[in-house]
């Protein structure tokens, strides 16, 4: 079964071999049928306008996949077929194809998100697009040995600096080199983003054009008719902004309806009265929740990696928090209780251990998917 494999190999990785990919990759393309490929990059928003793209296009007509990571609670959740995650025939129908096409040292040593990555390309043979969605992005990124059509830049942060490099500028270089022929910029946060895109545009004669070059007064009044009838909050207009252009840079006409249903779940969704639930995990996404939550106060469930900058992450959602929960997520790579606590009194937050939910209270789930995960496991019991 394909769980039972996918559990047997680790999920992250203190070292990263980054010739498996391109090597196991030559050994299969050959007999591999690639659909056009939309790549997506950045370090938040792929999720989003990944799906906002893919929507878009199955309502126009086209066979489509969109592939994002990870999950919350599904595998499934990762490939989103035609209007809906895939079901568990076509995944163990397609993995003991590719366990056919594989050596067996390969097919053991490829990771879980090189292995799945490979898994999605197999699936989608027959299909007109796929939207795929990079791990942590760039150049080595499993996604990238692919020959694409378009990339698609989401805006870029400060994340993941033991792979991707300690500063934006060093990180955009990473993230953008990963460019094969053209690429559209959503908006960034730092002026250094654009500076690193025109470098890597000229070092490589390729092309990357800012979102605006696409959108007209007319796709900006679509946008804000969008954004209204399916409630998304304004970073999440950005997302869709950027999906739309990837849409005229195709050479496709669109119309409102196509983007209905298209908000994917996990983005400051709302499950209940009084909770909201994000799987942002990082200083940029803590802004835009701030952006656009700031005229309510909620208590925060939180927790976090060790590897990521929380005490200033909790600095950034001060203005929106009350008070903080800490959720127990039985993950090796999570913070020390015990420092996490530190952290928090060091920055003035009151807090308690997370047991159950207030119906006086107002919630903001946040810290990364597998926050949102443990807590949807216990809200739902």
């Amino acid at each position: 079964m394909l769980a039972t494999f996918l559990n047997s190999k680790p999920l992250y990785y203190d070292v990263i071999d980054y010739t498996r990919m391109p090597r196991v990759y030559e050994s299969l393309k050959d007999k591999l049928k690639l659909p056009k490929i939309i790549h997506l990059i950045g370090t938040n928003g792929k999720g989003t306008t990944g799906r906002f793209l893919a929507t878009a296009l199955y309502s126009l007509g086209f066979q489509t996949a969109h592939y994002t990571s990870p999950h919350i609670l599904n595998f499934n959740e990762r490939i989103w077929l035609n209007g809906k995650n895939i079901e568990n025939e076509i995944l163990e129908k397609y993995h003991l194809k590719l366990l056919k096409l594989l050596s067996k040292s390969d097919a053991d040593t490829l990771s879980y998100f090189e292995y799945t990555t490979l898994l999605v390309i197999l699936i989608c043979e027959n299909m007109d697009y796929v939207v795929l969605e990079a791990g942590l992005g760039g150049e080595h990124d499993a996604t990238a040995v692919f020959k694409n059509v378009l990339t698609l830049v989401t805006p870029i942060g400060i994340d993941h600096e033991a792979f991707l490099g300690t500063n934006i500028t060093d990180i955009a270089r990473t993230k953008l080199s990963g460019v094969q022929k053209t690429a559209i910029l959503a908006s960034q946060k730092y002026e250094e983003v654009y500076k690193v895109a025109e470098e890597v545009s000229f070092k490589k004669c390729i092309s990357m054009k800012r979102h605006e070059t696409y959108i007209t007064k007319e796709d900006q009044n679509k946008i804000d008719l969008i954004a209204k009838e399916n409630d998304l909050e304004e970073y999440l207009k950005e997302n869709l902004t950027l999906s739309i252009a990837a849409v005229k840079h195709l050479g496709l006409e669109y119309s409102i309806k196509d983007f209905n249903k298209s908000r994917l779940f996990g983005r400051l969704s709302k499950i209940g009265e009084n909770i909201l639930v994000d799987v942002g995990h990082n200083t940029l996404a803590a802004k835009r929740i701030v952006e656009s939550l700031k005229s309510f106060k909620y208590t925060l469930v939180y927790n976090s990696y060790k590897d990521k900058n929380y005490t200033e992450i909790l600095c950034i959602l001060r203005p929106i928090i009350d008070d903080i929960e800490i959720i127990e997520i039985k993950d090796e790579r999570v913070e020390k209780k015990v420092m996490m606590e530190k952290a928090l009194e060091q920055v003035n937050f009151k807090y308690k251990t997370f047991k159950s939910i207030d119906k006086g209270k107002n919630y903001l789930v946040f810290g990364s998917f597998s926050v949102v995960e443990a807590f949807l496991k216990v809200y739902s019991e």
